[in-house]
């Protein structure tokens, strides 16, 4: 049977960003022209990563960064709330989320140079710095009280998704799924009425393969994990994730965490605190904030179990229940 003309045309669309890729999903009428959609989707988050990429020498982060310690400085809107946003969550998680482990990613070889001893004794002894960001909102404006280098990894990419959401809302769309790598956020409903659904990776090393499925309305998902990014020290796997209070990368995280939060900035976030507090404690807090999660956890052997926490994980379908949309929940 022929296409009518009144059914929605699906448009899948797609760019660089962050060195990875982000995409939109969304349904229009036949004769919509997706370009205006696309040029204005590309540099939404063209804008986040001119304010937050720490590979740009010239970012506003990377200016803040270099701001001398007392001196305020001045800063973007995006930029300001993604630093309140960072700021209210490590608050909330007791700092298991830390903005300011920029110098030990770098000395750990996560960021543009390889790693360095010198650079990772430092920052070992110097560990988490407290209390040293003030933020005037009223004023946009940041200052630091002592040495420190923000590192936004973990809630820039989450972020991002956001801003491709809001502007597909500012086109007129009030559903669609959008993403960048595995971050994920969904709005409305598909045209049959039924939720968007996304896959949960699997922590393998080698392939890339779900784990589950979760059908998502009005939400969204992000997945912080130990299988994509990491290093070997003296033949022993290391992820990315920085432990605050030793800045080094965690000794025994869970393979992987899943957060399904409002907005994914907040789902970007509290998948690595939840990540640093690791299963006991972060399943603690995760259900005295109200907040769903999944932990995969390996086992000794070759497996991994789960635990979930909060109502919407329990209700996940297998991957066998529904088709994918458009994209995989993995580890930034």
């Amino acid at each position: 049977m022929s296409k009518m003309s009144t059914d929605p045309t699906r448009h899948a669309l797609h760019g660089p960003t962050m060195g990875t890729r982000w995409s939109a999903l969304f349904h229009a009428d036949l004769a919509f022209d997706p370009d205006p959609v696309r040029a204005a989707l590309q540099a939404a988050v063209n804008e986040v990563d001119a304010q937050m990429s720490t590979w740009r020498p010239d970012s506003d982060l990377m200016c803040l960064n270099a701001a001398p310690v007392g001196v305020w400085q001045g800063v973007p809107a995006r930029l300001l709330d993604v630093l309140v946003l960072g700021r209210d969550i490590g608050q909330a998680s007791c700092g298991a989320f830390e903005m300011g482990m920029g110098d030990a990613v770098a000395a750990w070889g996560f960021g543009v140079d390889a790693a360095d001893p010198g650079q990772i004794r430092a920052a070992m002894d110097r560990g988490q710095a407290k209390n040293t960001l003030e933020i005037d909102v009223a004023r946009s404006r940041v200052g630091k009280t002592a040495p420190m280098t923000l590192d936004l990894n973990g809630i820039a990419k989450g972020y991002g998704v956001d801003r491709l959401a809001d502007t597909l809302v500012a086109f007129g769309f009030s559903a669609g799924l959008v993403g960048i790598d595995g971050e994920m956020r969904a709005m409305g409903l598909r045209p049959d009425g039924a939720p968007w659904n996304v896959a949960v990776e699997a922590p393998d090393t080698e392939r890339r393969t779900p784990h589950s499925v979760i059908a998502l309305h009005d939400a969204a998902v992000a997945t912080s994990g130990d299988y994509r990014h990491w290093i070997e020290v003296q033949g022993r796997r290391l992820s990315h994730t920085m432990d605050p209070t030793r800045g080094a990368p965690l000794l025994a995280p869970p393979a992987s965490v899943t957060v399904i939060a409002q907005t994914c900035a907040q789902a970007d976030a509290w998948a690595t605190a939840l990540m640093v507090l690791g299963v006991k404690a972060g399943a603690k807090l995760a259900e005295q904030r109200g907040l769903d999660a999944l932990f995969l956890v390996r086992d000794d052997g070759s497996g991994y179990h789960s635990k979930t926490v909060g109502r919407l994980f329990s209700e996940q379908p297998s991957e066998n229940d529904l088709g994918l949309d458009r994209g995989i929940s993995s580890p930034r």
